[in-house]
């Protein structure tokens, strides 16, 4: 596990949202004046895009190219988070829309990471260019239906809506984005911000041996000693991505954690962990790439299988990232 990375600071509220690149839809019916049967039936019929596949697909072209869609594409500026945010109201999305969001910002070389619906840039007296192509992301609406038993049932529907980075809207007051020069770190520094977080969590994390793991029978992470790392931010990844491990231990948030090395449930876990550690070190200000590469073929392997994969893999990956971002907040308030 190779991880390269530089430092920023602080944390953010968080939301729901996502993207990677405008989701197509779907086209729309052709009038058919000699069938109204044909007519009437799909008059109430709605957009049928299968936004599972779309953003799936989007990720699978991300991989094959080379491009890792869970890593934050920009560096911040006057203590932002790493973390997409909205504009307006200061909330950070979450999950699937993490992903979606830094990809869309990759592919455009947008330096901001906040965003805003078309209407929100009105009301803030803002104006999208012409031309400009916003970026879909997605929410779940519950919906009440009974069942064959006559019982209700809460059953979650997949919405989208559309996004524009702030770059791509005129007129809102906003400060330019700049990108400051990183030095490479020689030896290691200490980022104070992470090493309290770390604390905080009250995790057992050990440095020793040259491996670094979680192991769940003595509830312990182990690191090797921050001495063998080239800098912090490949130390501090690393222990971030064990983290996430630690977060889905049964006493916690109890994810199936007991899979056979090189199994898929391993790779899918190493993938929450993967998810995981890029939103914390978002949120902690770390940036820089989160290195896995040995599981990606595993992982294509299913998205091609799965349309859920990836949305399984960063719903999971942002409860643990939720988890741990609250469990710290309390105990440094306490």
């Amino acid at each position: 596990m190779t991880h390269s990375i530089q430092s920023q600071p602080t944390l953010t509220n968080l939301a729901e949202a996502t993207n990677v690149s405008p989701l197509n839809k779907s086209g729309s019916s052709k009038k058919n004046v000699f069938n109204s049967k044909r007519k009437s039936r799909a008059k109430g019929k709605r957009n049928t895009t299968d936004l599972y596949q779309v953003i799936t697909d989007q990720v699978i072209a991300a991989l094959e190219s080379g491009v890792k869609p869970w890593v934050c594409p920009w560096e911040t500026s006057n203590g932002g988070s790493g973390l997409p945010v909205n504009f307006d109201t200061r909330k950070a999305y979450s999950g699937i829309n993490v992903l979606l969001l830094w990809c869309a910002a990759s592919a455009s070389g947008f330096a901001s990471s906040s965003w805003l619906t078309f209407k929100q840039a009105l009301a803030l007296g803002g104006c999208v260019r012409k031309g400009e192509k916003g970026t879909q992301i997605i929410f779940y609406k519950m919906l009440e239906k009974e069942n064959q038993q006559g019982e209700k049932e809460n059953i979650p529907m997949l919405k989208s809506f559309t996004v524009f980075n702030v770059e791509q809207i005129d007129g809102l007051n906003i400060e330019s984005v700049q990108v400051s020069e990183v030095e490479a770190v020689n030896g290691f520094e200490a980022l104070e911000h992470v090493e309290q977080f770390l604390i905080n969590t009250g995790a057992n994390i050990t440095e020793k041996g040259e491996s670094a793991f979680f192991r769940p029978s003595t509830d312990e992470i182990v690191l090797p000693s921050r001495e063998r790392f080239t800098n912090a931010a490949d130390f501090y990844a690393t222990g971030l991505h064990e983290l996430t491990h630690w977060s889905g231990a049964k006493p916690r948030l109890d994810r199936l954690m007991k899979h056979k090395f090189g199994s898929e449930g391993y790779a899918f876990e190493e993938l929450i962990a993967e998810l995981g550690c890029s939103f914390l070190m978002a949120s902690l200000v770390v940036t820089g790439e989160v290195q896995h590469e040995s599981y990606i073929a595993s992982w294509l392997k299913k998205l091609h299988n799965d349309k859920r994969y990836i949305f399984k893999a960063a719903s999971a990956a942002s409860k643990a990232h939720h988890y741990l971002i609250e469990l710290t907040e309390s105990r440094s308030i306490n």
